[in-house]
């Protein structure tokens, strides 16, 4: 039977890619996404519907967290309570609760991928995106945390900083910013989806057998540390 995966945000961008690289790989996907075209409909915020999904899909061997917003694009001091809010219970709560919901199955079975889709601006924080920038680097203290919980269980726990992607989500932000951040990619353009998809793919393979709590960049050069 091949392994199960399940990938949040699976209807576009960084998750569709995935979920395609992924299935290449003989997996089983099942992507999840408010946006139509996804397996299931599921919102990452609400715990309950997290934990009724995985238990009607049985097993989920490898999940790749990729469902995100880019919240506010504004300066700090103008961001309300619930825009902050709403940033963070996507990207931070989303993340939580489907790690919550499958790591005991996985540990019992001895054998799991958990990829968690950060970005380097959780490490370097990007101008007008503190919401963003400050949820994401929540989510790399979680998997931080995570994987050194898991470390002897089987479960790897990894986390994928990309630079500036051109994906649906960053479509979002304005030509300004856009090319503000490619800005400071030394190869001077977006990274492509597929090319955070191969990444992933890694991560939740066999391949990937002495990592666990790392953060991959993928920044076209950016990443400085």
């Amino acid at each position: 039977m091949s392994n199960v995966a399940l990938v949040t945000g699976g209807a576009s961008g960084l998750g569709e890619a995935s979920a395609e690289r992924l299935r290449a790989d003989g997996l089983t996907v099942v992507t999840a996404d408010l946006a139509p075209g996804a397996d299931l409909v599921l919102d990452v915020r609400d715990s309950a519907a997290v934990q009724r999904a995985v238990a009607d899909l049985g097993r989920v061997d490898v999940l790749v967290n990729s469902a995100g917003v880019v919240g506010p694009n504004k300066p700090l001091w103008e961001i309300a309570d619930e825009e902050w809010e709403q940033t963070f219970r996507v990207n931070v709560v989303g993340t939580f609760n489907l790690c919550r919901a499958v790591v005991p199955d996985m540990v019992e079975r001895g054998w799991g991928r958990i990829v968690n889709l950060a970005s380097i601006a959780g490490k370097d924080g990007n101008p007008r995106l503190s919401a963003y920038s400050a949820s994401k680097a929540a989510v790399i203290g979680l998997t931080k945390s995570l994987g050194k919980e898991l470390a002897t269980t089987g479960v790897l726990v990894n986390a994928v900083a990309p630079a500036v992607i051109a994906t649906p989500m960053n479509a979002t932000n304005t030509p300004e910013v856009l090319e503000y951040l490619t800005s400071l990619i030394p190869m001077r353009r977006m990274g492509r989806a597929h090319e955070v998809a191969e990444l992933v793919a890694w991560l939740a393979s066999d391949r990937c057998s002495f990592s666990t709590g790392a953060v991959y960049d993928i920044s076209g050069g950016r990443a400085t540390y």
